[in-house]
This record gives C-alpha cells, structure tokens and sequence, in this order.
C-alpha cells in the first residue's frame, strides 16, 4: 500500500513539474510558442483544397488570447499538481480516509491538465484547426511531444 501511495505522490509531482517547465518556457519564451498558436489559429499549414478554412481565427488578440488562456491553464494544472502531490507527502502515514482526501487537488490538476491536451490540443486544436492537416508537420504530434 506503501508503495501504491508513493507512485501516486511521485507520477503527481513529475507531471506537475514538468507542467510548470512547460508553463515558464512558454512565459520566458514567449514568442516562439506564440508563432506556434498563431499558425495553427490561422490554419496557414492547412491545405488549400482544405474545406474547414472558415474556421480560422485571424484576430491578434484573440490569438493572445488563446495563448494567454494555455499558459494560464498550464500553471494550474502545475500549481495542482505540486500542491496534491505535498498533501499527499503530508498524509503518506495516514489512515485512508484522510490520504484519500488528500488527493483531491492532485485529481483536479490532473483532470484540468487532461482536459487542456485531449480537449484543447488534440480535440479542438487538432481537429477543429485541423492540424493533423499541416503541410510540414504534425502540429498534433509537435504540440503532444512539447507540452
């Protein structure tokens, strides 16, 4: 049982810490992931013969926005994780109705950062952007792999 919680504790902090790698590479680094978002909002990779161009979005702010919206979930999903992960150290000893509520930011965090890669990346970036479609990579594949 030991070992059981301390993976939990371990699996939950290395997500979250890579997470806000992620998040402060995107805040320090902020124009090369922003060129990133921009070209798959604008859909310039997809193909031409491509009949889902009308869903681009061409607006400046609303691609700062979307970026803003990625990099803010990114550091709630770190914030979290890291947080679940010390409450969960806090109560490794404890009988199991207190480890058990311990989890509960570790589960949020974990669901939020679930819900922005297969609902943000790959649902609405790869398939109503269509990035899967691009004519020089796999934005899916790249956005998957960074992230």
């Amino acid at each position: 049982m030991l070992a059981i919680r301390l993976a939990k504790i371990f699996c939950t902090a290395a997500i979250g810490f890579d997470v806000a790698l992620v998040a402060f590479g995107n805040l320090s680094d902020y124009w090369t992931n922003f060129g990133f978002v921009t070209e798959v909002l604008d859909m310039d990779d997809v193909p031409a013969s491509s009949r889902i161009h009308w869903r681009a979005i061409t607006a400046p702010l609303l691609d700062h926005a979307s970026y803003i919206l990625i990099i803010g979930t990114e550091i709630a999903v770190a914030a979290l994780c890291l947080g679940g992960a010390v409450a969960m150290a806090r109560q490794v000893w404890a009988k199991a109705p207190l480890f058990q509520s311990a989890k509960n930011k570790a589960v949020a965090g974990l669901t939020l950062g679930f819900l922005l890669y297969e609902g943000g990346f790959v649902a609405v970036g790869g398939e109503w952007f269509g990035m899967w479609q691009a004519r020089d990579f796999d934005a899916v594949q790249s956005a998957s792999a960074r992230s």
